[in-house]
Formats: C-alpha cells, sequence, structure tokens
C-alpha cells in the first residue's frame, strides 16, 4: 500500500512538472520515441524466443526422411500456450490486429496492460513449438498495448492514446522486419489512423526509433537475403498483372477459408475439445508437409535465392516426398491449399499468432508456383525469372488478405532491398488488391468488426458514428405510464413531466408504446373522464424502435426513414431503457466530430 501511494505521488508530481515545462505535442513526441524502443526490444525478445525454441527442437532432425516428433511438438506447443492464456493470461488474445481496431472504435484506445506480455510469450511457445502462423500480429498488439498503456499512464486524452497506439503498431511492423516505411503505412492503411502533420511525426518517430534498435540488435541486412539475376523487362508487365490477379484470388480463399473453419471451431465451447481438433490437424499437416512448421521463413529464404530444381527441391526436405523432384510443383501446390488449414487449426487450438508470415509464406510460393509452370509449358516466349515472382507473389498476398496495397509494396522492398522491382511490385499488388476487393470489401481483419458495425474507417462521417455509442445519447427522464392506468394517473404523470412522450411500461419493464402529449390534450381537463379512460385508449406503436445493440449508423438510418424526432431504446429482453432524442444525437455527433477533426 505504501509502494502504491509513493508511485502514485512521484507520478502526480511528475505530471504537474510536466504540465509546466513541456508543451503537450512536445511530449507525445517523447512518448513515441519511448514507444519505439519498448516494441523494438519486444520484437527482439519475441524473434529470439522462436528462433531458439525452433533450432532447439529441429536442429538433429534427419533431412532425408518424415520425423516422428513432428506429431508431437505442435501438440505441446498448442497445449502450453491453451493452459498459460487460460490459467495465467485469463483473458483471449487471439485476433491481434481486430483487437486493436476494437480498441480505438469501442474502447476508447484502451488496450488491458497484460497485452504487453502476453503475445509475446504465448506467440513464442506456439511458433517455437509449429505453430503454423506468424508473430508479427502478437507483436504488433504489444507495441499498441505498449503506446495505449504509457500514454494511460501519463494520463493522455483519447486522441493522443489513439495516436500513441498506432505508433506501437508502427514500432512494432518497423522493428521485426527492419522496415520503416512499411511499419508507418501499414499503420495508416490497416489501422486506418488518419494521416495528419499531428500524427505524421509522432508515427515516424516511433518506426525510424524501432528501426535503428533493431539495426544496433541484428545488424543492418535486410531480413531476407535477395540478389537481382534478371532485372525486370517491360514484356513481363502482363504476366505480373496474371499473378496478381492469382495472388488476389488465393488471398480470396485464404480469407473464406479461414472464416469458414473459425466458424467450425466456435461451435465448440469445450477448450480441450478445440485442442484436439486443432493440434491433430496442425501436427499431421506439418508431419506430411514440414514447411508449414512455424513461420515458413527457411522456405521463403530458399525460393528466393534458389538457382535450379537441386537448390528448390530441398523444400521436400524432412519428408516422404524427398527426392522425388518431379513433385515439386504439386507438392508447393498442396501446401498452398493446406496452409489455411494449419494457420486455422493453430488458432482455434488454442494457440497464439498472426497472419502477416501465412501471407508472406503463401505469397512466396503462389509466386513461385506461377513462374514456374509458365515456364514449364512455355507459356509464352519470355522467360519468367522464379525468384523475382516468388518475392513479387508475397506483395501481392499480403496486399490480397490486408487489403493494403503500400504495405505490401513497401515490406517487401524493405524486407529483400529488392528496390530494382518496385514498379512490378506495384503492379503485383494493386492487381491482386482490385481482384479480391470483388469478393471482399472488407480485409481479414476487419470483416468481424465492420459486420458488427464497429469497424473505424477513413470515412470521418462513418467514423464518427463508429465512435458514438447509444448508450451515450439515451434521456431517462420520461416519465412512465401503466397501461392500466386511467386518465386521473396520467394527468398527475404529465404534471409532474417536462416532456410531451410518455413510454407504456408492464409489470416486468417492458416496453409496450407511446403516449403524445397531443392526444391527450382535448380531454385531460374533462373530470368526468378521469376514471374511464385508460392508457391503453391513447398508446400508439412508435415509428421504429431502437436495440441497445443497434451501432449508430443504424440509428441514424432509423431516423432518416422514419423522420420520428425521438425513439425509444430497449434492450435485448424488450425491456425499456430510455428515448433517443434525435436533437441530442445530432448535439453529441457534431461535438465528436470536432474533436475528431481537431488538429
Amino acid at each position: 500500500m505504501q509502494i502504491e501511494e509513493e508511485k502514485y505521488s512521484w507520478l502526480q508530481r511528475f505530471l504537474v512538472w510536466r504540465e509546466k515545462h513541456i508543451k503537450d505535442k512536445q511530449f507525445i513526441l517523447i512518448l513515441s520515441f519511448l514507444v519505439g524502443i519498448c516494441t523494438a526490444l519486444a520484437a527482439f525478445v519475441l524473434k529470439f524466443l522462436v528462433e531458439y525454441i525452433k533450432e532447439f527442437l529441429t536442429e538433429n532432425f534427419d533431412t532425408t526422411r518424415a520425423n516422428g516428433l513432428y506429431l508431437v511438438y505442435p501438440v505441446v506447443g498448442i497445449l502450453l500456450t491453451s493452459l498459460f492464456i487460460r490459467k495465467v493470461v485469463r483473458d483471449d488474445i487471439s485476433h491481434g490486429v481486430t483487437k486493436i481496431l476494437y480498441a480505438i472504435s469501442r474502447k476508447q484506445s484502451r488496450i488491458k496492460r497484460h497485452n504487453v506480455w502476453s503475445s509475446v510469450c504465448a506467440s513464442a511457445i506456439t511458433i517455437g513449438c509449429g505453430g503454423s502462423v506468424g508473430a508479427e500480429a502478437p507483436i504488433v498488439l504489444t507495441g499498441s498495448a505498449i503506446g495505449s498503456n504509457l500514454g494511460a499512464l501519463f494520463r493522455m486524452d483519447h486522441k493522443t492514446l489513439m495516436l500513441l497506439v498506432g505508433c506501437g503498431a508502427a514500432g512494432a511492423v518497423s522493428g521485426i522486419f527492419k522496415a520503416p516505411i512499411a511499419g508507418l503505412v501499414f499503420t495508416l492503411e490497416v489501422l486506418m489512423i488518419d494521416l495528419t502533420m499531428a500524427s505524421l511525426l509522432p508515427l515516424l518517430i516511433s518506426s525510424v526509433t524501432a528501426a535503428s534498435v533493431a539495426y544496433v540488435l541484428t545488424g543492418t541486412e535486410a531480413m531476407f537475403q535477395f540478389h537481382l539475376d534478371y532485372p525486370f523487362a517491360l514484356e513481363r508487365i502482363p504476366y505480373a498483372i496474371g499473378l496478381g490477379i492469382f495472388c488476389g484470388l488465393v488471398a480470396w480463399y485464404f480469407t473464406r477459408s479461414m472464416n469458414w473453419i473459425e466458424n467450425i471451431f466456435r461451435r465448440y465451447s469445450n477448450p480441450y475439445v478445440k485442442f484436439v481438433i486443432g493440434a491433430s490437424m496442425l501436427s499431421i499437416l506439418i508431419f506430411l508437409f514440414p514447411p508449414l512448421y512455424g513461420e515458413g521463413y527457411d522456405t521463403i529464404t530458399l525460393l528466393l535465392n534458389g538457382k535450379s530444381s537441386v537448390d528448390w527441391n530441398t523444400v521436400m526436405n524432412n519428408s516422404f516426398f524427398y527426392g522425388n523432384g518431379s513433385l515439386l510443383i504439386i507438392y508447393l501446390i498442396l501446401i498452398i491449399l493446406l496452409k489455411v488449414f494449419a494457420s486455422s487449426a493453430t488458432n482455434g487450438g488454442g494457440g497464439c499468432g498472426g497472419i502477416f508470415a501465412p501471407s508472406l509464406f503463401l505469397g512466396c510460393i503462389s509466386g513461385f508456383v506461377f513462374s514456374y509452370v509458365c515456364n514449364e509449358f512455355h507459356i509464352g516466349n519470355t522467360y519468367i525469372p522464379e525468384k523475382n515472382f516468388a518475392l513479387m507473389g508475397m506483395a501481392g498476398l499480403m496486399s490480397g488478405v490486408m487489403h493494403a496495397p503500400l504495405t505490401g509494396i513497401f515490406l517487401i522492398a524493405e524486407l529483400t532491398g529488392g528496390y530494382d522491382l518496385f514498379l512490378p511490385l506495384m503492379i503485383v499488388s494493386v492487381s491482386a488488391y482490385l481482384t479480391i476487393i470483388v469478393f471482399e470489401p472488407h480485409s481479414i481483419y476487419s470483416m468481424r468488426l465492420a459486420k458488427k458495425g464497429e469497424l473505424l474507417t477513413h470515412h470521418k462521417d462513418k467514423a464518427v458514428l463508429t465512435l458514438m455509442n447509444v448508450e451515450s445519447i439515451i434521456e431517462t427522464d420520461f416519465q412512465k405510464l401503466r397501461p392500466d392506468m386511467d386518465l386521473a394517473g396520467m394527468v398527475k404523470a404529465i404534471s409532474l413531466s417536462t416532456r410531451n412522450l410518455f413510454p407504456v411500461v408492464g409489470v416486468q419493464g417492458e416496453f409496450l408504446g407511446m403516449v403524445n402529449l397531443d392526444d391527450v390534450r382535448n380531454v385531460m381537463f374533462r373530470q368526468e373522464l378521469y376514471h374511464k379512460y385508460y392508457v391503453e385508449r391513447f398508446m400508439k406503436e412508435p415509428k421504429a424502435i431502437i436495440n441497445t445493440t443497434d451501432s449508430m449508423e443504424v440509428v441514424m438510418q432509423k431516423f432518416d426513414k422514419t423522420g420520428a424526432w425521438n425513439l425509444p431504446v430497449i434492450d435485448e429482453q424488450r425491456k425499456y431503457k430510455g428515448i433517443v432524442s434525435k436533437s441530442k444525437m445530432l448535439n453529441t455527433y457534431r461535438q465528436v466530430m470536432v474533436d475528431f477533426s481537431a488538429e
């Protein structure tokens, strides 16, 4: 208790000193710098743990045959992660980027304190033991949690908290990939933080700081070594467009399949049933297709640097396919089809991880398969460099899955140093994005929130409505009537009210209808009718009813459609909660718009 009091006293003194000596804008820059350092350190720890666990478990495997331990490690990893989450964390930490989007739009940018460390521990166990997911989404959630909690510690307002959440995400992407531009663009594209001069500088500081710390800790080399042997030629533009369309279709398959599989897992409430299904599926898939183990970055490195079938065929090491080079393309196509099952089984079974790495992994293989098939079947008269198209496929898949073409372009260029392929990266990314939006209007991250009307977007009108909620505009100072109340009781209730609307509720508080003062005015002074007329005589159905679960966009549509100025609100049991007036809603909308748009 004494320690808490001393901490509180120290913090209060610092806050007072800070308000006197450091302006808000300058302090935000200091916080963004601290966020960049912390997120880079967290990213380094996570990558170190993943690599250490993986090396410890698999370094002695025989590459010429299948290894039975592939059936064991993923099961152990998911079990340990599941127990850690349920017994230690006691909270859902899956779908990291979706949680950030939800925190921004519905939770005033507040992310729970345990997210600073819980995702790092859980994903390190999952991925190190073979979970077919990526470490990037967990570290993005960790970075955003660092930004949110650091801002909350120093009593920053909601808008600053939102910016610090973005700084954490930018720093996380920048730190784990050593890609500062991609970190900035990811925050603007995926988290949809608006780009203003007030937000640009803190995001840049976090990104550059995180990348600098990553350079100090791991060196300045790009994450994937890539040497350009075949410069891009204009005659390959049609092939680049074709690859983009192919990546868009693969991204569509990945997105739809993942949602379908996740819905299957949601049917089971027992975590042990989920574990048995997910762990069994994952271990069998990894046993048959070892490249599905972990993030799959070894496979990416192999396809980006291989020069002939001798190199490429090593992707089948540790499997039953070893030595069967003629089956390479079939093997890779099966991996494309089955990767989504492995990733979904990992998270559905109780593991923790994201889809950054699966997107890069699938994109690399898709680009390789596309170019290999074109060359093998002599489609056109131009040679298609497999390594170039493997690189471009990574950008295409990421653009399609995340609906983030700029992130795909800059991330792949920074990851590999492949800036000489910037034009084809742009072509493939845009083609993939244009392909998938035909089928999916939202990214895999945002579709869950978009269905509930809880997604903050760059559309300012919709963004403001998202930041509002029904509970904040409900008015409860209306006199309630009972249906069996006579006119005398109704007149007494009217005399106590300053309103001209009166909700009618039943014995259990259920909503029955509304009474308008105008409908009672011509009889309210006729005392001979006081015990002859009852509320039921004057009660009417409202033009529409608002549910407490309705989004503000739905509420606005109900007002526009009915032309009403007041509508009743009920909960899921049809209990009366209050009334929303159009005037209060518009006043609240205006205030939120002013706060949201303020520089």
